[in-house]
């Protein structure tokens, strides 16, 4: 199947695939390439999610392990929080409205560490990990219900931390970075239906002519994100579906970063949703 390249625009409520081609394609000229792609691609879309409850005043401090602490080998590492403006455990108020899979625990912390895929945190202490030694790059964020990310600058909280007596691989935690957030695991019935798609950048601005997010659904689907907010995928097949996110600069070049070109797999299936 051919490469298709697609640019998401913000404010539109449904997203529209373009076929790349000369500057002055005629519109005709476009619509004749749209309908040959719609003849032979699947019947994926990806558009903006609803709008959800803001939390502008919401706060994150990661508390421990403090930034650029070295733990014993062996330890269980304990991941400890203060929240602002924000409840723990409780539902989003509008978690019930959405067409998307949602944790019946409620509001909680994402944990991801070296980009690998996240672990949901619904309290402030005693949630604890066995960790490899290793060096650690932690991005800690506040999710919705449905695990959609607050995104405000207090939100999040970026931090490194060193197991064992391993020689630390310090990193520039200041350097422009991409999180994969969602889709993660299986989804089931009617979650499968409407998948939420988030990522999490950190030092940079996504926008139009500048650094953007290159998006590829399982290898035949590829399209820029120049706004950062959440996006819901409808159409993805059943069973194994993979995405693959990149961090890029306006050139389309990827951007030489710490944490970016991050890809994973996750389940859609029939049935009951799971819970």
């Amino acid at each position: 199947m051919r490469r298709q390249f697609l640019t998401i625009v913000a404010f539109l409520s449904a997203c529209l695939f373009y076929a790349c081609g000369p500057s002055g394609e005629s519109a005709q000229e476009a619509a004749t390439e749209t309908e040959t792609m719609e003849e032979v691609a699947p019947a994926l879309s990806i558009s903006p999610a609803p709008a959800s409850p803001e939390y502008a005043d919401a706060m994150l401090e990661a508390t421990g392990p403090t930034d650029g602490a070295t733990l014993t080998s062996g330890d269980s590492v304990e991941f400890t929080y203060g929240v602002t403006n924000y409840e723990l455990g409780a539902p989003t108020p509008d978690a019930d409205q959405k067409p998307l899979a949602a944790s019946p625990k409620g509001q909680h912390v994402h944990l991801i560490l070296n980009n690998e895929p996240y672990y949901a945190i619904y309290q402030t202490e005693g949630f604890k990990l066995a960790l490899d030694d290793g060096h650690y790059v932690a991005l800690s964020f506040l999710s919705r219900s449905y695990h959609e990310s607050v995104k405000n600058p207090e939100a999040y909280k970026v931090s490194q931390f060193t197991v064992g007596e391993g020689e630390a691989e310090e990193v520039d935690l200041s350097q422009p970075m991409l999180f994969y957030s969602r889709p993660k695991g299986t989804y089931s019935g009617a979650d499968a239906e409407s998948v939420l798609f988030d990522f999490y950048p950190v030092n940079t601005e996504i926008g139009p002519g500048g650094n953007q997010v290159k998006v590829s659904i399982n290898s035949d689907t590829t399209f820029m994100v120049d706004q950062w907010q959440p996006y819901v995928i409808q159409g993805m097949p059943m069973g194994e579906n993979t995405i693959s996110i990149e961090l890029v600069d306006s050139e389309g070049n990827l951007v030489d970063s710490p944490m970016n070109s991050v890809s994973r797999t996750f389940t859609l299936e029939g049935g009951e949703p799971a819970m």
